[in-house]
């Protein structure tokens, strides 16, 4: 099927700037193949988003000519699905690399600015019970409120100086903290910690750490892996399972705590600015920082608009750095209490 080509705008070559917007692109004359295959989403999708975040991006400039709403999004939405400032994403959509920069720069801020209302813990005891009841359909493991791990992203190297973002692989990267729920939805995300921070270290000085020992749930807990903490509100594995009911607990921790492993994967595969495959994203950390957190809160919002399979494992470069650390087992009495009478009264 023949694609649109976009068309430079004749006007601003001949009369120089004069009008208020530049409609380069009309979503309505492509097909919705089109979209999804170059800017990641459908129609319905993309209009959403221009009524989400249109206020924010018309905002006052000076720019006599400013770039409507509509392109900004796609402009964004072109590099986050492709990790890729190239020509042609620009010329598709009729807007030159610096605006397209630009535009990621602005749709980024917008979406950050919201992160909260699309990424957050449920508060109401129905949606934490179906919380806890989703999570037990999984594997038989009950009062789970969310799995947390860590993942790592490629970011360019801040500053010769700078070693606090080199991981365990020699790469500089942002060190990310989430926890999604039993559909791969994303209760929390911390996406600023230097990627030479180990997984437990960034977990302790963590927002998220906060929440739960002060604020949260006292009749549920997280599941992370064993590069954690065993918590009264973190339910790790355990180290040597000798008994079957042990053995249980683990087979059932791993199968629930994959889902955050799968979330990591649909988000790259997605997203692929975060995949490592076109480079590592070339801003300061707090910019890309910012960059994954967006993708993070389109994540949500894509889940939320029924665009929620799972895709397949992403192709790029930047995987998790693996941990090389000994058990981390708490000496914690009441966290060993609470998991030994898990395994008790569910897996005995």
């Amino acid at each position: 099927m023949a694609v649109p080509i976009a068309v430079l705008d004749c006007d601003l070559l001949l009369y120089g700037r004069g009008h208020r917007t530049l409609d380069r692109f009309k979503l309505e004359d492509v097909t919705d193949e089109y979209l999804v295959s170059t800017y990641g989403f459908p129609r319905q999708f993309i209009y959403y988003l221009v009524d989400l975040l249109g206020a924010s991006l018309s905002r006052p400039t000076q720019r006599s000519r400013a770039i409507s709403p509509e392109t900004q999004i796609l402009a964004a939405l072109g590099f986050y699905t492709s990790g890729s400032f190239q020509t042609r994403m620009g010329d598709a959509i009729g807007i030159s690399q610096a605006s397209m920069s630009r535009c990621v720069a602005n749709v980024t801020e917008a979406l950050v600015e919201r992160a909260s209302q699309f990424i957050h813990f449920p508060k109401d005891e129905a949606t934490v019970q179906s919380l806890k009841d989703d999570f037990y359909g999984l594997a038989g493991m009950p009062g789970v409120l969310g799995v947390v791990d860590c993942t790592h992203v490629a970011i360019k190297a801040p500053n010769a100086e700078d070693l606090s973002y080199v991981n365990r692989k020699g790469l500089h990267s942002l060190n990310c903290l989430m926890v999604c729920d039993a559909r791969g939805v994303l209760l929390s995300a911390e996406t600023h910690w230097p990627g030479s921070l180990p997984d437990y270290t960034v977990l302790q000085q963590a927002a998220l750490t906060s929440q739960f020992e002060n604020e949260l749930h006292k009749d549920g807990w997280l599941l992370g892996d064993s590069s954690f903490f065993l918590r009264t509100w973190l339910m790790t594995p355990l180290h040597i399972p000798e008994t079957p009911a042990e053995y249980r607990y683990n087979m059932a921790h791993s199968a629930t705590h994959n889902v955050i492993e799968r979330t990591f994967r649909t988000i790259r595969s997605r997203f692929r600015c975060l995949d490592g495959s076109k480079g590592t994203l070339q801003y300061s950390p707090e910019k890309s920082s910012h960059i994954i957190l967006a993708c993070c809160v389109l994540h949500n919002i894509s889940l939320e608009h029924g665009l929620d399979v799972w895709s397949s494992p992403a192709t790029g470069h930047m995987e998790q750095p693996e941990e090389e650390y000994e058990q981390m087992e708490s000496m914690d009495s009441e966290a060993c209490r609470i998991r030994q009478e898990l395994l008790l009264t569910h897996f005995s």
